[in-house]
Formats: C-alpha cells, sequence, structure tokens
C-alpha cells in the first residue's frame, strides 16, 4: 500500500501564523493556534466492466463470492479505523460468458445488490439487448444506475437517473453517471435510436450544478464509462476520463471511477502510464487537473480501494491499491517456503452467495456445454487478428448466414466476433463466447450498380476497428483507397442483376457505422438468431475443415 497524503482539489488554504516579536520590553510570545479539524474519514471501493463474471473461472480465479468476501474484510477494517465506505462500479455489466448472458445478467445484478453496491455508471453494453431487458435490471438493482449524458431525443429530458447524493455517516457524497459517446456508433440502434449521447463535460457540469442547488456534498464523484486515455490521447476513441478531468474547473471534481478501457490505471509518472503492471505491485492513480483517475482492470480481478480524509473541505487521497482476487500468482512469490497459488493467499468463498448463485451457475452450463459438432483446427476470432484480417471464423460465419437466408454473399463486422474456438469438439458455449450478443440475421436483395456502390463503402472501413468486414462469397481489390474488381461467387457484379446478401441486424441497422438498410425496400428481417445460426451449421457440416475457409 501506497502511504501518503495527496491533496486534490478545492485548495482553499489557512495559513496559521506564529509570530513573536522581541522587541526592547516584549515579555510574551504571540501565537495565533488554528482550530482543531473537522476530519472526514471516507474509502471507495470499486469495480468496472464485469462481463458477466459472477462466477469463478476454471482456475478458480475473481468470482462475486470471493468478492464478497474481501469486501465483508475490508467493511471491517474501515469500521475499525472510523472510515465511511462506498461500493461502486464502472459499469459494463453485460455481455462476456454465456452462463450470464443467457440469464439477461439476472445473477449478476442480483448478486452485486447482495454485494453492497451503492452505484453504477450506464456501460455502453447495457444497451446490448432491448431495452426491456435494461428495465428489469434495474428492478434487480437495489442501487441507481447512473448517466447524466444519455438524453430522450423525444423529451429532452435524462433517459435514466443522472446522479444520486448519499449519506455515508457524516459525510455527503455526490455522484455523477456518465457513459462513453461512443454507444451510439457501437450500439445497437436498433434499441438506442431515440437516445442521444451528450457531451460529458457539459452533462457534468450541468449535473453538479443541479446537486449543489439542493446539497453541499463533502466530495464529488463522476461514476464513468468512458475509458482512460493517457494524456488524453484517446484515438478513434471517443474522449474519455482524462478530457473530462481537464474540462472541469479545479475544484469542481474531486474523483473519477472508470471504467470501459479494462485495464489497471497505474502511473509511472506524470501522462506516462505503467504498462507492465502486475498483481500486488504499488499502484498510483492518474491525476488530472486536481482530480484524481481510478480504474480497476476488469471482470472483477481486482477491487481498487481508496482512503481519504476530508479535512476543511479539502480532499486528500491517504493511500491507494488494487486488491487481487484470487488472482493466479505468475512471479512465483514463496511464503515460508510454500509456493502460494493466488497473490496474496486465496480468499475464501463467502458461502451465501456461492449457494445464491450455484443454482444460476448449474442452469447455464446444463443448457451449454454439450457438444453439437466438431472442427479439425483452431477457428481465428482473436480481436487483435480478426479486426485486421480476413480470418477462417469471419467467413465461416458468413457462409453460415449466407445459407440460412439463401443469399448470394454474406458479410459481418469483426466487431461481432468476440472469440476463437479451438479444434475438437464444439460446445454451444463456445459458440455463445463467440456471439453474445443475440443479433438476428437479415437479408437485403439489390441490384449490382446500387450493391457495387455498398460493397466499395463497407470495404473501406479500416483495420483495428470493430467496422473491418469479414466476407464470404464476395471478392474485390483495394488499391491505394480504390475498391475495384468486384465479383459476386467468382463473376464479376452486373449492374442490372438482382443479388442477396447476409448480414446482421446490428450492422443493418447502422451499427459500427454501415449504411443503415432498414427503410431499403429490398430489406427482410428474420428471426434467426447469430448463434443459433452458427451452431445449426457447425452440426450439419461436422466435422467441419477449417482449411475451406482460409482467406483466399
Amino acid at each position: 500500500m501506497l502511504n501518503f497524503i495527496m491533496l486534490i482539489s478545492r485548495t482553499r488554504f489557512v495559513v496559521i501564523a506564529a509570530t513573536c516579536l522581541f522587541l526592547s520590553g516584549c515579555a510574551d510570545s504571540v501565537f495565533v493556534k488554528a482550530p482543531p479539524a473537522d476530519v472526514k474519514k471516507l474509502v471507495i471501493l470499486h469495480t468496472n466492466d464485469h462481463h458477466g463474471r459472477f462466477w469463478h473461472n476454471e482456475q478458480g480465479e475473481y468470482g462475486m463470492a470471493a468478492r464478497k468476501t474481501l469486501l465483508d474484510k475490508l467493511r471491517a477494517q474501515a469500521k475499525a479505523q472510523g472510515q465511511e465506505v462506498i461500493l461502486l462500479s464502472g459499469g459494463d455489466i453485460n455481455t462476456g460468458v454465456p452462463e450470464s448472458d443467457m440469464q439477461m445478467a439476472e445473477p449478476d445484478f442480483k448478486g452485486m445488490s447482495l454485494l453492497g453496491y451503492d452505484a453504477m455508471a450506464i456501460g455502453n453494453h447495457e444497451f446490448d439487448n432491448p431495452l426491456s431487458v435494461l428495465e428489469k435490471q434495474h428492478e434487480w438493482a437495489n442501487f441507481p444506475l447512473l448517466s447524466a449524458n444519455i438524453i430522450d431525443k423525444t423529451t429532452g429530458q435524462y433517459a435514466y437517473q443522472a446522479t444520486s447524493v448519499i449519506q455515508k455517516g457524516n459525510i455527503s457524497i455526490a455522484l455523477v453517471g456518465l457513459t462513453t459517446t461512443d454507444t451510439e456508433v457501437i450500439g445497437n440502434p436498433e434499441y438506442i435510436s431515440h437516445l442521444a449521447f451528450t457531451n460529458p463535460v457539459a452533462a457534468t457540469k450541468k449535473a453538479l450544478a443541479e446537486i449543489r442547488a439542493a446539497a453541499t456534498p463533502d466530495i464529488t464523484i463522476a461514476v464513468t464509462h468512458m475509458g482512460h486515455f493517457t494524456d488524453a490521447k484517446h484515438g478513434i476513441n471517443a474522449p474519455g476520463d482524462v478530457t473530462l478531468a481537464r474540462g472541469m474547473a479545479q475544484g469542481e471534481l474531486d474523483v473519477i471511477i472508470g471504467g470501459h478501457s479494462q485495464e489497471p490505471v497505474c502511473m509511472a509518472q506524470e501522462n506516462q502510464a505503467l504498462t507492465d503492471y502486475q498483481p500486488g505491485d504499488n499502484c498510483t492513480p492518474d491525476k488530472q487537473n486536481g482530480t484524481w483517475i481510478m480504474q480497476a482492470h476488469e471482470w472483477g480481478k481486482y477491487v481498487g480501494k481508496a482512503e481519504f480524509e476530508i479535512i476543511n473541505q479539502e480532499v486528500n487521497l491517504v493511500s491507494y491499491q488494487l486488491i487481487p482476487v484470487n488472482l493466479i500468482n505468475n512471479k512465483h512469490k514463496q511464503t515460508d517456503g510454500v509456493q502460494e497459488k493466488f497473490v496474496g493467499g486465496e480468499l475464501e468463498k463467502d458461502a451465501d452467495i456461492y449457494q445464491f448463485l450455484l443454482p444460476y451457475q448449474q442452469k447455464g452450463e446444463g443448457k451449454i456445454l454439450k457438444p453439437v459438432g466438431s472442427i479439425n483446427g483452431r477457428l481465428e476470432g482473436d480481436r487483435s487478428i480478426v479486426r485486421f484480417q480476413q480470418t477462417n471464423l469471419g467467413r465461416l460465419i458468413a457462409a453460415a448466414q449466407m445459407a440460412k437466408v439463401n443469399a448470394d454473399f454474406g458479410i459481418i463486422s469483426s466487431g461481432g466476433i468476440r472469440n476463437s474456438i479451438d479444434a475438437g469438439e464444439v460446445n454451444y458455449k463456445q459458440i455463445l463466447s463467440v456471439h453474445p450478443f443475440k443479433n438476428r440475421i437479415v437479408y437485403v436483395d439489390m441490384l449490382g450498380k446500387e450493391l457495387e456502390q455498398y460493397l466499395t463503402t463497407i470495404a473501406k472501413y479500416p483495420p483495428d476497428s470493430g467496422a473491418y468486414t469479414q466476407f464470404y462469397g464476395v471478392s474485390l481489390q483495394s488499391v491505394n483507397g480504390q475498391i475495384k474488381d468486384i465479383r459476386i461467387q467468382g463473376q464479376p457484379i452486373a449492374a442490372n442483376k438482382q443479388y442477396r446478401f447476409s448480414i446482421n441486424s446490428y450492422n443493418a441497422a447502422g451499427g459500427d457505422g454501415y449504411p443503415k438498410l432498414l427503410e431499403h425496400p429490398g430489406y427482410v428481417a428474420t428471426h434467426y438468431i447469430d448463434a443459433e445460426v452458427l451452431k445449426e451449421f457447425i452440426s450439419n457440416n461436422s466435422p467441419i475443415d477449417v482449411t475451406q475457409y482460409e482467406p483466399k
């Protein structure tokens, strides 16, 4: 743990003068004495980017039952030291593990309620499902889901709860929720077209003004799902937490508890991130314009713990650490001659939480672990590859969807491919890890002359983005940014011939920036779900020879 005092924001200096004038006839020294300070002590505990990890993994790492044990321990320590505690999440509870996805993250939200979360930011993956699911998740949570920059276009009002003022003992805590504006691009347009994702700085200023008109908080915290980008260098991403901190007046915002970029925010020095952080290492969070920025990696691997003292309206960070939750010890540390499996030792699983979550895990496993087919090699869907080049998995998926709707060719954006599948038997869990979003398959009938323009547009989407397109049944050449020699099933495209292509509902609705097709006269929506289509294709064609889908 780092032990240091770091003064932040609201800098209101009290100058204490002690004066003694040694003049002829001066008998006494005169001291100006400061009044005793009213010290308020607060511990902020935080996680982010949970992504369905309510259960521990195959190696026994993380999981909500072990997290509950740690949280209970930290709360007991805080109580003994006269500290109040607040527990926050940087959002993205949904999407990532099939056992959770199939149950709409019910075990996750109900589990968070039992763990005692006080509030969370609404993440972009909270919009992966129809909004009726998000409404149900609000009911499962006994804490507020916050975002001040999501506006209902029809009313001009907040679409969700924007802020919360929470009283912990004698400490008044103001919370403002924020969601990445990239949600408009990466979220499912079918579900969010009526929502506007507004500038986070403007939204925060407005929300804090509303809070301060009715209350006088001791500390202000933005609970965000926007990402930490060192020195505000956000590249193709929407601006994140550093931009927010720099956009506020110094003293307006004390702390940012973030998510979205899924990293431990630990700094080597000012505006230089520590890139090789390992569990158990010291962690100094980022500080921008007087605001501390914190993020606890992902999946509940860590619980972030920040200890603050509030003295005469100054908010001081006393210590900070990322506490691992049963993470495998890759450093091979020895304790009394015995190698620890987990960094810092094993946290026992809380029995009540374990028993509460067990039926959800068993229910999920029962549906997804049976083999549906087999493959003779690896189907490549890793993010670092599938967003840069054509892969056999991308082509197989497009082929499966194309065949399901009797199309001439198929396309899918790489952002819809979330995992690889290794050689051997394939079960439904593996398929759901590839397709966690439950997108429907649609098809479009389009004349060649219009199709040529459409293909030219999507073929230009750059690598290293979810928009990068995987093709099957169509070929083309890109030379100096110009698209030429488009062929469908090996034949040159004909201007007046009608073609049919398959695509998922997310891309057809404009997801990942694709041209919108919903109003096209040749657009037809089906009720086929992408994961089900892939499952059926692998089952019907097993054993799959992966070499048949290698890029050419």
